[in-house]
This record gives structure tokens, C-alpha cells and sequence, in this order.
């Protein structure tokens, strides 16, 4: 496909998105069962609730999101936050989990952002899940910086992140954005700070870092 996002043809990102499904699922099949309960980075959900949030765009035809919508009388954070507690409590890890295996090539995107907004769908709730729950993973490089690359007053703002009067500095790979107090810590800690996030303490440095950090329990 000729269009370009991020200065990438589309379908090098579809690649990233369908390789970034893929190695999700493969995560979550590996999960204890206690670790489908414990909390994510998504306030109010459990890592069962945002791995069903993640194949709902896949799962529901545009007649029953306009259905769940006009439910959730206009609301779309009322409508996905009720859909995914009823998907979590009616399907099984397993099968959550292949949900993004079964559709990793699929082409759903968010309503705003285009092609790069669902790559980034994928990656930061990926990263609501491996955060908070302690798993080491990494996100690879070249999706990141498709993501870090994006991040702008537009998306900053949808996503309700406040980053005013700091300068948020990745120290293991070149990036930095915005002006102030130097926030420093891993690339894909920021690309969350940038979602409106909040992380557990002592995965940021800076003498602002408590304002984007809570205890750790």
C-alpha cells in the first residue's frame, strides 16, 4: 500500500501491529491463573478486562458498537468499560488470548489516530498488563519509536496526559519531547506517561518523577 504513516509505508506497521498480537497472546497463554485478577494500569480493570478490551474492535460489527453505544447513551468510556467486564466474565483466558492470536492481521483501528493509533492500541495495553504485573518485557524498538515519534499536543491531550513543564528523556535509546524538569527513564515508560498513565515508583527519574508514579505494593 502506497500510504505512509510516520514516514512508513502502512504496511510496515500492519506488520508491527499483527507481530505485537501475536507475541501478546503468546505472553497471556503463559500467565498464571492468578495473574489474570491482579490489577493493570487501566484504573478499575484487572488484566482479564483489558485483554477482552483488546479484541473488541475485532469482535463487535459496527451495528452492535453503535447498539452497545446508544446503551451506554453516548458514552464510549461508559460503553467499553461495560463490555469488558461482561467479555472478561464470559470467555475464558485462553480464549481471550486467541482472540489477538486469530486476529493479529485484522484491520480494525481506533476511531482517531488511523493505522499508527492501533498499533499503539496494542502496545500501551499490552504494557498496562506486563507493567504493574512485573514482566519483563520489551517492547521491540521499532514499534516504540513508531509510537514515540507520534506523540503530540493532539494525542497528549485525547489521552489526557498532562506532561506540562517537563521534558520527558528515554535513556535507552535517542528521544526526548517537550520543555522543563527532566522525567528520564525507559523508552516505553514514557511512550505510557504520554497515554496518561501513572507508573509504580522507581521506573522514572527526575525531580518530577512523583507527580507520574504511585506506590508500589
Amino acid at each position: 500500500m502506497s500510504e505512509l504513516a510516520q514516514g512508513r509505508p502502512e504496511s510496515e506497521i500492519r506488520a508491527a501491529i499483527a507481530a505485537e498480537r501475536r507475541e501478546l497472546a503468546d505472553l497471556f497463554d503463559k500467565l498464571p491463573a492468578s495473574t489474570w485478577d491482579e490489577p493493570s494500569l487501566c484504573s478499575g480493570w484487572r488484566v482479564r478486562e483489558v485483554v477482552a478490551h483488546m479484541s473488541l474492535g475485532f469482535r463487535y460489527s459496527i451495528p452492535r458498537t453503535a447498539k452497545e453505544l446508544l446503551a451506554a447513551r453516548g458514552s464510549l468510556h461508559r460503553m467499553t468499560d461495560r463490555c469488558a467486564r461482561r467479555d472478561a466474565a464470559e470467555f475464558s483466558p485462553d480464549r481471550l488470548a486467541a482472540f489477538l492470536r486469530d486476529n493479529a492481521t485484522h484491520p480494525w483501528k481506533p476511531p482517531v489516530g488511523g493505522i499508527v493509533a492501533a498499533l499503539g492500541h496494542d502496545v500501551v495495553h499490552g504494557l498496562d498488563i506486563t507493567v504493574p504485573t512485573g514482566i519483563g518485557r520489551t517492547v521491540p524498538e521499532d514499534r516504540l519509536r513508531i509510537l514515540l515519534n507520534a506523540v503530540d499536543p493532539r494525542s497528549l491531550k485525547f489521552f489526557g496526559a498532562r506532561l506540562d513543564g517537563v521534558q520527558l528523556r528515554a535513556d535507552d535509546l535517542d528521544w526526548t519531547y517537550g520543555t522543563g524538569s527532566p522525567i528520564t527513564g525507559a523508552g516505553q515508560d514514557l511512550l505510557l506517561l504520554a497515554y496518561g498513565r501513572k507508573l509504580p515508583e522507581g521506573r522514572l527519574d527526575g525531580p518530577s518523577a512523583g507527580r507520574f508514579t504511585f506506590p508500589r505494593k
